[in-house]
């Protein structure tokens, strides 16, 4: 059962943190289970949305790929694209839009793969087909549509890297 739990102690101040990462971790169990479980999952999946997404406001679908660890500050308003990649130890705040972007062509891009221990500001936008390195910050309210590298400090819109942080 430590598979369910692996978020707890980063979320161990926000009982929002911890319920939505146990419903997430429990959602993405059963996608991923053996296919006589079926109808269970798909009760449970109505059941993830309505509470996950209706009344909690966060958009973190069972497809998604989720490091251990991910902490979930005042979660509202949270949106993350199911084609992402979280690594382990992020942090993330509300307000945070996570996707891909409407390419000229009217087709969509592929979406952004977050590093490991990536702290992300409230209301940061990351957009697209992107890189964004272990360790690195994004600042609040930043618009990253652009490789971040690792261990930078972004901010701004268009994000901008401020500085690199040393080891």
């Amino acid at each position: 059962m430590h598979w369910l739990f692996q978020d707890w102690a980063a979320n161990k101040a926000n009982p929002k943190g911890r319920l939505v990462m146990v419903m997430f971790r429990l959602a993405y169990a059963l996608r991923h289970g053996p296919r006589w479980l079926l109808p269970l999952t798909l009760l449970y999946g109505i059941f993830y949305r309505v509470c996950v997404e209706w009344i909690l406001g966060i958009e973190l679908p069972w497809k998604t790929r989720v490091g251990p660890g991910l902490r979930i500050d005042h979660g509202h308003a949270l949106v993350i694209n199911d084609g992402t990649v979280i690594g382990s130890g992020c942090h993330l705040r509300n307000s945070t839009t996570i996707g891909n972007k409407l390419k000229p062509d009217g087709t969509y891009s592929g979406s952004p793969v977050i590093g490991n221990n990536v702290d992300v500001g409230a209301n940061a936008v990351i957009l697209g087909e992107i890189t964004i390195g272990d360790h690195a910050v994004i600042g609040a309210g930043a618009v990253v549509v652009h490789d971040v590298p690792a261990r930078a400090v972004v901010a701004g819109n268009p994000a901008r890297v401020l500085r690199i942080q040393a080891s």
